[in-house]
């Protein structure tokens, strides 16, 4: 077997019959889309008609409709006063979320992990750090090492060269090699 990265297994679902389920959830969902719309617009006209009550034009005088439109003009300065308010509210929030998000990037950007250096410290320094004031004597770790000597290698004399082949030709020379070498 070999060590490459097994593939994942293959769906058990064909993709034909997999895009077949993505389209009926899709018309699925858009139906139930278009059901929601025509319950808020049904919720919202209700609304509207329990607040506003219809307004019965016939068989009123001139004073009465100037009375009714005087009415109705003070509703909606009322209403459009409650509107600005609540977009001064709307947009003061929105400046503060604006603020408190530039604050929290402003955090997040001061809090970033710095590059850490490496700092040689001797052991005396390593051993003041992790123990503090206990550590008041001086330790010598050299001292406890062992001492390893190094054998001198055999250095060989220089002599002529010249010398050395002709002692080494022949079969004594080739006798001399092969008994060196054992």
């Amino acid at each position: 077997m070999s060590d490459a990265p097994q593939s994942k297994p293959k769906p058990k679902i064909s993709s034909a019959r997999r895009l077949g389920l993505k389209m009926r959830l899709l018309s699925t969902a858009m139906e139930m889309l278009i059901v929601e719309k025509q319950d808020k617009q049904k919720e919202r006209e209700k609304v509207l008609s329990e607040r506003i009550p219809p307004i019965k034009l016939s068989g009123l005088s001139v004073r009465e409709l100037q009375e009714l439109c005087r009415d109705l003009h003070h509703k909606i300065d009322v209403i459009d006063e409650e509107r600005y308010d609540i977009s001064i509210k709307v947009a003061k929030n929105e400046k503060e979320i604006k603020e408190m998000n530039q604050k929290i990037y402003e955090i997040k950007s001061k809090l970033k992990r710095p590059n850490l250096k490496r700092v040689k410290l001797s052991a005396e320094q390593l051993l003041s750090v992790l123990l503090g004031s206990k550590h008041t004597q001086s330790i010598d770790f050299k001292a406890n090492l062992k001492t390893v000597k190094k054998d001198e290698e055999k250095k060989e004399e220089v002599t002529d060269w010249r010398k050395n082949v002709e002692a080494m030709s022949g079969m004594e020379g080739r006798k001399k090699l092969f008994d060196a070498g054992q």
